[in-house]
């Protein structure tokens, strides 16, 4: 992994724990948007593949990897709504306000963020959750201040698989695309950072099953936490990251 300038990270499964946060904040949102009608929140936990004794959801979930925008659709048939703007504005909003309450992390993220920008790197987050709702969760967990850019999926630059997010930090602040690596935990963060022309490194902390991604990885990595310890300061930079004192 030599010659890397940025490093672009998903946030759900990589940084922020995804079925201790959006697992247990699903089923309040769950009952919101169906107002309490029980019918229509076994709707909704069905199309979601959500298990609400064990607040988490299947590996085969739409919400593990999409965005309201691709998962909406299913929960406004769920409640016989349109699927307008203002629905998937009302999922975001509900989503924000849960998932702020029940954020947790992986790990020690600002540590291993501060360390990564310390040593040289550029960063960003790059997620298929909403960006004012990253930017929160980023400003809570203390990171926010370390990040060139947060794209969300609804920053104007498409939601991943596709690479839109991940080309426009590259366009955006000047690097070349195979000097990024993305960071994530899925088949989308993949597809993203290859559509780009980026690297891709796994880590294994995200709510599925990764094996089928490992020959795929351009490094594999237990959580964000190993990352200092695994890649060597971006050229030109005179610290070494495995040589830093943790913060």
């Amino acid at each position: 992994m030599q010659d890397l300038t940025a490093l672009l990270f998903d946030k759900d499964g990589t940084l922020v724990h995804f079925d201790r946060t959006w697992g247990r904040a699903a089923g309040a949102v769950m009952r919101q948007m169906a107002r309490d009608d029980a019918h229509a929140v076994a709707r909704l936990e069905a199309v979601s593949h959500y298990l609400p004794d064990e607040e988490r959801f299947l590996p085969t979930s739409p919400l593990v990897s999409g965005s309201s925008a691709h998962y909406g659709p299913l929960w406004a048939h769920a409640l016989g709504r349109p699927a307008d703007g203002d629905f998937l504005a009302e999922i975001d909003r509900l989503f924000a306000a849960a998932g702020l309450a029940n954020l947790t992390p992986i790990g020690h993220p600002a540590r291993a963020l501060q360390r990564l920008k310390s040593a040289g790197f550029a960063l960003g987050i790059v997620t298929n959750d909403a960006e004012e709702n990253a930017r929160q969760q980023s400003e809570a967990l203390g990171f926010l201040d370390l990040l060139e850019a947060v794209h969300g999926y609804d920053s104007g630059f498409g939601s991943k698989p596709g690479p839109g997010m991940v080309a426009a930090f590259a366009a955006r602040f000047g690097h070349r695309p195979d000097a990024m690596a993305v960071i994530g935990d899925s088949a989308h963060d993949l597809a993203a950072a290859r559509g780009a022309g980026a690297r891709f490194i796994l880590v294994r902390s995200g709510p599925a099953p990764v094996d089928d991604l490992v020959g795929d990885a351009d490094l594999v990595v237990d959580s964000v936490d190993d990352l200092p310890d695994a890649l060597p300061a971006p050229a030109g930079k005179a610290s070494s990251l495995a040589g830093e004192n943790a913060v």
